[in-house]
């Protein structure tokens, strides 16, 4: 396992409000992050077919654009009664010809597990992988998971994507219920950081 000894690195997306959650996370070990959008820095194609494929995809593009560690990550969720899906295709359900729309990828989840016959309690899960990687071609992967189980109607405004209809274990909220000091440390990205952490910052 490498130790990230630089004092900045670039995240691989153009998300502004990763880059809100994430920067927190790294000043404690006095390391700055800057976006890719913030570089001027192009965004890959997604082709691969795993959370840790397309996460390799985009921190080794932006570490090598760059010249400098990339930290990336791929996220969904997992449903047990749809064989995993959407998976790593989580963002393309929700696609509409006037961009995301999460109500109707939620909408359809429920609608084929009741077209499946899907057994109670729906299980699911939330995963993040992420990547860091090095601009000599060196990566570290992370994978973190939150598990539960998808309920129906949607629950709640709070979060975003699947968050109103996945109800983590251990809770009778749903992750669109809950205020995002209680979320978050519960969260699949919560899980994996701390696995960076302890493998590349301690």
């Amino acid at each position: 396992m490498r130790t990230l000894t630089e004092p900045k690195i670039v995240l691989a997306s153009h998300n502004k409000g990763k880059l809100r959650e994430i920067q927190p996370l790294l000043t404690p070990f006095g390391i700055a992050c800057v976006s890719a959008r913030d570089l001027g820095l192009e965004e890959p194609v997604e082709t691969e077919t795993s959370f840790a494929g397309n996460a390799r995809l985009k921190a080794h593009f932006a570490a090598q654009a760059a010249g400098l560690p990339a930290l990336s990550d791929d996220s969904g969720i997992c449903v047990d009664g749809l064989d995993g899906a959407p998976g790593v295709y989580t963002a393309d359900w929700a696609q509409t010809p006037n961009g995301r729309d999460f109500t109707t990828a939620m909408t359809r989840v429920w609608e084929e597990l009741e077209a499946a016959n899907a057994l109670f309690p729906r299980r699911a899960q939330f995963n993040c992988t992420l990547c860091l990687a090095w601009p000599d071609g060196h990566d570290e992967i992370f994978t973190g998971i939150a598990p539960g189980h998808v309920v129906w109607p949607m629950r709640g405004v709070h979060g975003f994507g699947f968050d109103p209809m996945f109800q983590p274990d251990g809770y009778d909220q749903t992750f669109g219920e809950m205020l995002p000091d209680q979320k978050h440390p519960l969260s699949h990205r919560a899980d994996a950081f701390k696995k960076l952490v302890s493998g590349c910052l301690s």
